[in-house]
């Protein structure tokens, strides 16, 4: 029997990008990417209560952020919208995950809205179609959906799965929110990267070509990047700003994050060999 219930407290794990390639653009002004998704063990909560009236209420919304346009209330009414579903929700986020961090974190809580819902509400649609429900809301959305860490081709939803070897991530969370639209616009942007194909990617291969613009524009990631490549090889996550290195085991992760400067921030967390939700399945 499925564990998960209205009592659950369900995860949104970040995702990091092992590497980022533009590797062209589609006419309708779309870039091309590839990439490797990986989840880590550290994320945002969730937790829901049934609503009768229909209604989908956010009880904690995010500064700034109009509940209307919180990523989280977008997923539940377009759930409703595709299903014809009548059931309302309630809805509380426990925020851990920065805003304009590349790791994910809206995405993710998108996609576990859809993941969790499609199980409350019972409505039995397979991950397919929810991944198609979530393009609609982000190119990450589909990722968090599919619930495996993957090599990922087109706009971020052509997926083909990878097993990843056991690792630990030291994440370090500069202080600034880097837009992504504002990195793809750059002209400074690389976008003819060379193509590879999903089976000749292997860890250590590549890294990101948005990283040289967000330096330039944030000089914040540029000084984070440079303290902890003191301890190994540094990568930025999707568009920024949060940037990372990999370590074999906690002992060697939490060794850097306990000389991390007072001004810095950051943790450590768990590569997971995939999505805590990958096992949930229709009711």
């Amino acid at each position: 029997m499925n564990a998960w219930n209205w009592h659950s407290v369900w995860p949104a794990p970040a995702k990091l990008n092992l590497f980022l390639h533009v590797v062209g653009r589609r006419a309708d002004g779309y870039h091309l990417l590839q990439t490797v998704f990986r989840f880590v063990d550290h994320g945002d909560l969730l937790r829901f209560a049934p609503r009768a009236d229909g209604a989908v209420l956010l009880a904690t919304p995010l500064p700034g952020v109009p509940p209307e346009s919180d990523l989280t209330v977008r997923a539940a009414r377009l759930l409703q919208a595709e299903t014809g579903c009548r059931d309302g929700v309630e809805i509380a986020l426990e925020k851990r995950l920065p805003m304009g961090g590349g790791l994910g974190g809206g995405s993710s809580d998108a996609a576990t809205v859809l993941l969790a819902l499609n199980h409350l509400w019972r409505l039995g649609l397979p991950r397919e179609r929810l991944q198609a429900i979530g393009l609609a809301l982000g190119a990450d959305v589909p990722i968090f959906v599919y619930g495996r860490n993957a090599f990922a081709e087109g706009v971020g939803e052509a997926f083909t799965p990878v097993a990843l070897p056991p690792a630990w991530y030291v994440v370090l969370e500069p202080p600034v929110q880097v837009p992504t639209v504002e990195i793809f616009r750059s002209p400074a942007l690389r976008r003819d990267s060379p193509p590879i194909a999903a089976r000749d990617w292997h860890p250590g291969f590549g890294g990101n070509d948005l990283e040289a613009v967000a330096v330039d524009l944030y000089p914040a990631v540029a000084e984070h990047i440079g303290w902890l490549s003191a301890f190994g090889h540094v990568r930025m996550s999707g568009s920024g700003a949060c940037v990372f290195a990999e370590f074999e085991d906690r002992q060697a992760a939490e060794a850097v994050l306990a000389q991390l400067p007072g001004g810095m921030r950051g943790w450590a967390a768990r590569g997971l060999p995939e999505h805590p939700l990958a096992g949930l399945g229709a009711p």
